[in-house]
């Protein structure tokens, strides 16, 4: 049977999906460095996080303070993150100016020593460079015997820095276990928890993690509970005054049914939040406010009516270009007329 005896829409619009892992190898040079900062922003422990590869970064692609550096500026905490995105792994003669750059400019005090310095790769790390960064002596000394060629005339194009005087006393003082390396399927396990995620790699939203009902007692105070109880009063012969009312009233199952839609709402907003920028669920609510509102100001008998009709509207509406268009349910399109009562943008009754 072959892989394309069953084709969906999706794969007919954008091919098959890539992995991730092997979609990072096809990434330009600036955006494996952008998927690094993302990484690195979700990364508890860090102040802030800097992207200044390019002309001039001194050797410094992706800088993580773990201090702000304002408050101390001649020797603030830092990691540094050198992404290099070649073809094929990393090796020794692919970095030597590396080191260079990160020794030299400490020496000159550009900046302070980070506390790591790590090579981020989309092929990884090649087996000779891995043994180095496993032992700052050998490294040290390979570093060294490097230097004229890769290093001298390399690390600055306006001048020639060789390994002499001071700067080989530095050189020898310098602690060359800060140098090590992140495996490439880390940062894109990690990289899952950012909003960017599924924009850069697809796959499609994860099953949404189901939100228990609570008791009418914690929502009762809400507006769009206390619009209902409005709406029920406005319709019932009987005085509805309180949720109380409603218990054994015609309204029991509607008001039921709009608090499951409240939450089942809220459910696709928790997990726009885990997923995307919380900017789509917004954007989902303003299109559901879009495509009921003509409805919502018109003239109804009560409130009750009202809100039965403007629920209905919402349920037809077709969303077709926002990122939650294959999981929202017209549940959930009820379910955002109620929380758009809540932000007072439409009401059942005033």
């Amino acid at each position: 049977m072959s892989e394309f005896d069953y084709i969906t829409s999706q794969q007919v619009s954008i091919g098959k999906q890539i992995n991730p892992i092997h979609r990072i190898k096809l990434m330009s040079p600036e955006e494996w460095e952008m998927l690094t900062e993302e990484w690195l922003d979700i990364k508890t422990g860090y102040h802030s996080i800097e992207q200044i590869g390019g002309a001039g970064d001194l050797g410094r692609d992706v800088i993580a303070y773990i201090d702000n550096p304002k408050d101390n500026p001649e020797n603030y905490q830092w990691d540094c993150y050198q992404c290099k995105h070649y073809n094929k792994p990393l090796s020794p003669s692919d970095i030597w100016t590396e080191f260079g750059k990160i020794i030299y400019y400490t020496f000159m005090n550009e900046f302070p020593i980070p506390n790591n310095y790590y090579f981020v790769a989309p092929q990884g790390i090649g087996s000779s460079l891995s043994s180095l960064l496993k032992d700052a002596v050998k490294l040290k000394e390979s570093i060294r015997n490097a230097w004229e060629k890769y290093c001298q005339d390399e690390i600055t194009k306006t001048e020639s820095i060789p390994l002499v005087n001071d700067l080989l006393v530095y050189f020898n003082q310098f602690d060359f276990s800060i140098f090590d390396k992140i495996v490439p399927k880390i940062i894109v396990e990690e990289h899952k928890k950012h909003h960017n995620h599924l924009p850069r790699f697809g796959g499609g939203l994860p099953s949404r993690t189901s939100i228990e009902i609570p008791s009418v007692d914690i929502d009762k105070k809400l507006r769009y509970v206390e619009q209902l109880v409005k709406a029920y009063d406005s319709d019932s012969v009987d005085s509805i005054n309180t949720v109380e009312h409603i218990e054994d009233s015609k309204y029991h199952r509607h008001f039921k049914d709009s608090r499951k839609s409240f939450y089942k709402a809220e459910e696709l907003r928790a997990l726009t939040r885990d997923n995307l920028k919380e900017q789509v669920f917004k954007d989902f609510k303003e299109d559901i406010f879009d495509g009921i509102i003509n409805k919502a100001e018109e003239d109804f008998d009560n409130g009750y009516k009202k809100a039965k009709e403007v629920e209905s509207e919402a349920s037809k509406i077709i969303i077709d270009s926002n990122p939650l268009t294959e999981t929202c349910r017209p549940v959930d399109k009820k379910g955002v007329c109620h929380h758009l009562v809540n932000d007072k943008k439409i009401s059942w009754i005033g």
